[in-house]
């Protein structure tokens, strides 16, 4: 007979069981964007601390305030649609399905933390509180954040707030702005055996697109990250018929901006690399936070990298309420919306231990 295992490695065991056990849970629930409702429900009913916001949209959780830094971690509950990836699997050591990167395992590890906190009632550093969001994998606009703030002061009381969007558990700081616009190029309509009666939209197009095309990433440093700053076409429209020179050609673009530009600032940046652009929307940017020892401290507790966020992330709508706002993940961003969409159960182990360090006084 084997000996019995130490306590911790028990106790290791037990938290990597839970976690992946949560994770398939959570992954098993569909919960594509606009379709969340089992998920928020799934979420009220394992989660033990005080409810202080509820709605249809969003689910925030505080331990008793004991006037220490409060910390916030937040994840969005929906997921991008299914790719044959439903229902989920445990295999080779990961939880395997729709959104087990983006980022139902990075709520597995919110929900076992606050279970933590609610059943173990541990010492600790800090005040932590759990905000559960939907619809973040859709526009800007029909995000529920907004309503958030206005409704729940208690967020803005965050001295940091981490999102648990996936990292490869490093800390991603910063993110990058996006700029959605339209460019549209007018020629006029003429049968293709005569093009010279007309002017070919598609020619005036690949006129017009070529100096975009040719732009190198242009490097920023914030704070000693390096972000890159990349104008990308992503979609083109044109032509009515095989025999017809088109008279019109619709462009799409897209313009991530590096942390230090304002909105307006991007807006006219835009204009000038892609004159007569139509600008569309504008997510702005994230700050990276600079000199906050919570951040220090959350470092060293996972031992983790600091990267900078060439990504566009909620971190933006925290930090435009003034607040320090970090990504730090288990999932892996090579996996995201894949089709073998998976996490690996020993990364959720890492950000579990790591974030119980950082609590724990």
């Amino acid at each position: 007979m084997a000996p019995p295992a130490p306590a911790d490695q028990t106790y290791a065991r037990e938290v990597a069981h839970d976690l992946a056990r949560r994770t398939l849970e959570l992954v098993d629930i569909p919960s594509v964007s606009r379709d969340e409702a089992e998920a928020h429900a799934y979420v009220e009913s394992v989660v033990p601390l005080p409810l202080a916001y509820r709605s249809p949209e969003a689910l925030l959780y505080c331990a008793v305030r004991t006037g220490r830094p409060l910390v916030l971690f937040a994840g969005h509950l929906d997921t991008v649609p299914a790719q044959g990836n439903l229902p989920g699997r445990i295999e080779d050591g990961s939880v395997v399905g729709l959104g087990a990167s983006d980022m139902k395992g990075g709520v597995a590890v919110m929900v076992e933390l606050a279970r933590w906190v609610a059943e173990e009632r541990p010492a600790l550093a800090a005040d932590p509180a759990f905000l559960f969001f939907t619809r973040e994998e859709v526009a800007i606009e029909e995000s529920p954040l907004p309503e958030v703030f206005a409704a729940a002061p208690l967020v803005r009381e965050s001295a940091l707030v981490v999102v648990l969007e996936p990292t490869d558990n490093a800390l991603h700081l910063g993110c990058v702005g996006s700029i959605n616009a339209s460019l549209t190029f007018e020629g006029v309509s003429a049968h293709s055996a005569r093009p010279w009666q007309g002017v070919n939209a598609i020619a005036k197009a690949v006129e017009g697109l070529a100096p975009i095309v040719a732009l190198e990433p242009r490097r920023v440093e914030v704070a000693g990250l390096e972000f890159s700053e990349v104008l990308s076409v992503t979609q083109i429209r044109g032509g009515v018929a095989d025999n017809v020179v088109p008279a019109l050609v619709e462009c799409r673009l897209n313009f991530r901006y590096a942390p230090g530009r304002t909105p307006a600032d991007a807006e006219a940046r835009l204009l000038e690399l892609a004159p007569g652009a139509r600008i569309e929307t504008n997510s702005p940017a994230a700050h990276v936070p600079a000199g906050s020892p919570l951040l220090e401290r959350l470092r060293e507790a996972g031992g983790f990298e600091l990267l900078p966020k060439q990504a566009w992330t909620p971190v933006a709508q925290f930090a435009a309420e003034g607040l320090d706002a970090v990504n730090l993940g288990p999932g892996a961003t090579r996996y995201a919306h894949q089709r073998d969409e998976r996490v690996e159960i020993a990364e959720l182990e890492r950000t579990f231990e790591a974030l119980r360090r950082f609590l724990a006084a």
